[in-house]
């Protein structure tokens, strides 16, 4: 199938609702694992196993690489300076560190109009000042809106972490367990993310102290993940989708690695799509599969056709139908074979999207 010939409704499947997954697997990496073989073609290529088996396929000199960005505590809860009316914001992207200004996600968005003020973290009719406040300074569309914050004491980050949740997706419903289970356990400092890399999120301290006993590499860079990264693509056609930008770093450390495991014949191990965008973003600004340091916006949109030119496996979850990471992974393995797959996973009952089950593309 050629890109001329792509339709969204391709990438459907049938996702039942009671398969998707409402709160992680305790411990971590006890959730089920899908392993696909693609050199072994579409029959009996998939294995059924346990995340913590994952070391059965990985070989010494192989290397991990991961994402090390960390969600931000980032929906809030405020109401309008001038009405109290209640209004939800979500911290989408950091447009102006010295101003603080942020795109976001504004719900209701039809009352969020121009210089609308928002208050957080007190009544807005309190005589006690706001921990926080916002000015819409421009609406855009989809409750899009940018705003100046103002934080007590100047101190932005220390607000947001007293006032702020983590922005768990939508199809999550009332979780009220462990926050750090959408974070990976190799998360940096910075908080830049809306959501989770989760592919990580299946890794433990002591796996990853298993893997690297093996002699397996782990190696990190950062991609910061978008609320867009998860959002179906509404068009027939899907080259015609406004694919979304996000910041990646592929740090010179990280490119060493994985041009001298790649120099001595081992796998380059993506976990996520977002490594798998962060490590081909890189490779086309290095116009080399030889990697140099690179960090950059990116909106590389991969569907199938795509030349891979840095990833040979890639650890992933199970994603939305008619998805751009649903697009992704049939580019790596092929869309029959993804969709055979996932109809397989469906019929054993695996658990899906964010703090659901893990596949393993060899």
């Amino acid at each position: 199938m050629t890109n001329t010939q792509l339709r969204t409704e391709d990438f459907d499947y049938h996702l039942p609702e009671e398969l998707i997954a409402q709160e992680p697997t305790v411990p971590r990496d006890a959730c089920k694992l899908l392993v696909m073989k693609r050199s072994e073609g579409k029959s009996n290529a998939l294995e059924h196993r346990h995340f913590r088996d994952i070391g059965d396929y990985l070989n010494p000199g192989d290397l991990l690489v991961v994402n090390e960005t960390r969600v931000l505590p980032a929906r809030l809860q405020g109401r309008r300076a001038d009405t109290g009316g209640a209004i939800e914001v979500l911290l989408l992207k950091e447009l102006d560190d010295k101003s603080n200004l942020w795109e976001c996600l504004a719900k209701p968005g039809k009352r969020v109009k121009e210089g609308t003020t928002i208050m957080f973290g007190e009544d807005s009719f309190s005589s006690t000042a706001p921990l926080l406040a916002g000015k819409v300074v421009l609406v855009g569309d989809g409750g899009i809106r940018h705003i100046n914050f103002t934080a007590a004491d100047d101190d932005f980050h220390a607000a947001i972490h007293q006032l702020g949740t983590l922005p768990l997706p939508p199809y999550i419903k009332d979780y009220a367990g462990d926050q750090d289970m959408y974070q990976t356990v190799y998360a940096g400092t910075e908080e830049h993310s809306a959501a989770a890399p989760t592919a990580g999120l299946h890794f433990t301290p002591e796996l990853l102290d298993q893997l690297q006993s093996k002699g397996v590499n782990i190696t990190r860079v950062r991609l910061d993940v978008g609320l867009d990264t998860f959002r179906p693509v509404s068009e027939d056609d899907p080259s015609q989708h406004h694919i979304h930008t996000e910041y990646f770093h592929v740090p010179q450390q990280a490119a060493d690695a994985i041009n001298s495991t790649r120099a001595a014949g081992n796998r380059v191990v993506a976990v996520g799509t977002t490594v798998v965008r962060a490590l081909e973003s890189a490779a086309q600004l290095s116009q080399s599969t030889v990697l140099s340091e690179q960090g950059a916006p990116t909106s590389l949109y991969i569907l199938p056709g795509f030349d891979f030119q840095v990833v040979d496996a890639l650890i992933t979850n199970f994603h939305v139908p008619k998805s751009t990471l649903v697009m992704m992974i049939s580019a790596f393995t092929g869309r029959e074979e993804i969709l055979t797959a996932y109809s397989e996973a469906v019929q054993e009952r695996y658990r899906f999207l964010s703090f659901g089950d893990a596949m393993l593309i060899l």
